[in-house]
C-alpha cells in the first residue's frame, strides 16, 4: 500500500423549498359570453328602403323537400356503435415486505428481501448488534451474504417509513470460526486488517478489503476471509467490515494480528469518528466495544493511523 506517512497509536479515546412558480394564464377581456340570447323585439330605424336584390344574382339553393330527406334518413342504415372496452377490475397492490434466511457454507447467511413497494430505497438491516444499510433493487428485491453471530440468528429489516420483516436461521457450524467486526457510519475511510501468521504488505495472509480472501480458502483452513456490508454511496450509511478465521480447522498454529486503519480525508479530517467492534472468539458470547477516534487536522490529507491494540490478537492451534 502506497501512504505518504503512517502514524501509529497505541491507546485510542473511547468514548428543495421548490420555488413554485404561478403560470397565470390571461383570459381575453373581450371573450365571448356563453349562453344564449333571446330576441324579444326589432324595430326598424331606418327609413330608407331595403334594397332589392339584382335580377343576375343567382337564386339561393333550393332546400330539400323535408319528405325526401325523411326517406333518406330512414333508408339510410346506422353504423352499430363501438364496442366499449370491458372495465379491469383494479387489484390492490399487496406492500407486505417479505424475508428469508438461508444457512449456508461457512457460517454465511444468504438475506433475501422482498419488498414491492419499496423499489431503491434505503433499508437497515439489523442482526445481534450488527448495523449496515442497504438499498434494494429497482424490483424492490435484495439480497446479500451476512456473517452470523448467533447460532440463532434473527434478522431484522427496517426501511425508513417503519415497515419491515425479519427471518431465522439456525448457524450450527458457527462455534467453529472466529469472527470480529467493525462498524462505522458515514464517510469514516475506516479498515480492518488481519495479519495471519505474520504476513504483511501484499502477502497471502494479509487480509483486508482490497485482499479479501474466499471461502474456499477457508474451508481448507488456510486462512479466513473479509466481508464488507453496506452500500458505501447511500449518505451517512452505516458500514461494516467482518474478519472470519477458520480456528477449529486451521492447519496453521500461531497468531493473527488485527489492526484498525483509518484514511485522513478531507471528509473526516479534524472531527472525531465514533465506531465500533463485536468479537466472538470459539463459541463465546459476543463482545462489544465503541471507539471514538479523534482524527488529524486537515493538513495530513492523505495519511493513514494505524490503530493498534484496539482488538486482541487471534491466538490459533493447529487441527
Amino acid at each position: 500500500m502506497g501512504r505518504m506517512k503512517t502514524y501509529r497509536l497505541a491507546v485510542v479515546t473511547l468514548s428543495a423549498a421548490v420555488s413554485i412558480g404561478f403560470a397565470m394564464q390571461q383570459h381575453d377581456a373581450r371573450s365571448k359570453r356563453a349562453g344564449t340570447i333571446q330576441i324579444a323585439r326589432i324595430e326598424d330605424t331606418s327609413s330608407a328602403a331595403l334594397p332589392s336584390i339584382p335580377d343576375d344574382r343567382a337564386a339561393a339553393p333550393r332546400l330539400p323537400d323535408a319528405q325526401h330527406t325523411l326517406a333518406a334518413a330512414v333508408a339510410e342504415p346506422k353504423a352499430a356503435p363501438a364496442t366499449l372496452p370491458q372495465e379491469v377490475e383494479a387489484r390492490p397492490i399487496d406492500c407486505a415486505v417479505s424475508m428469508a434466511a438461508r444457512t449456508g457454507a461457512g457460517a454465511m447467511v444468504t438475506v433475501s428481501i422482498d419488498a414491492p413497494c419499496f423499489a431503491s430505497e434505503r433499508l437497515t438491516i439489523h442482526h445481534n448488534g450488527l448495523m449496515f444499510t442497504e438499498v434494494t433493487q429497482p424490483d424492490g428485491t435484495l439480497r446479500v451474504e451476512v456473517p452470523a453471530l448467533a447460532e440463532q440468528a434473527l434478522f431484522i429489516a427496517a426501511f425508513a417509513n417503519g415497515a419491515g420483516a425479519t427471518a431465522l436461521a439456525e448457524v450450527p457450524a458457527l462455534p467453529f470460526y472466529d469472527r470480529v467486526v467493525l462498524q462505522w457510519r458515514g464517510n469514516g475511510g475506516l479498515s480492518l486488517h488481519a495479519n495471519e501468521f505474520g504476513a504483511a504488505g501484499d502477502e497471502a495472509g494479509h487480509v483486508w478489503a482490497a485482499a479479501a480472501g474466499d471461502l474456499t480458502r477457508t474451508a481448507r483452513g488456510e486462512g479466513g476471509f473479509l466481508t464488507r456490508l453496506g452500500d458505501a454511496a447511500s449518505a451517512e450509511a452505516r458500514l461494516a467490515e467482518v474478519y472470519t478465521f477458520p480456528a477449529a480447522a486451521s492447519k496453521t498454529a500461531g497468531a493473527v494480528s488485527l489492526t484498525i486503519e483509518a484514511e485522513i480525508t478531507a471528509a473526516n479530517c479534524g472531527k472525531e469518528l465514533d465506531a465500533q467492534t463485536l468479537e466472538r472468539r470459539l463459541g463465546n458470547s459476543l463482545r462489544a466495544r465503541d471507539l471514538s477516534l479523534a482524527m488529524p487536522d486537515c493538513s495530513a490529507t492523505g495519511d493513514f493511523l494505524v490503530l493498534k491494540n484496539l482488538l486482541e490478537d487471534l491466538k490459533i492451534a493447529a487441527n
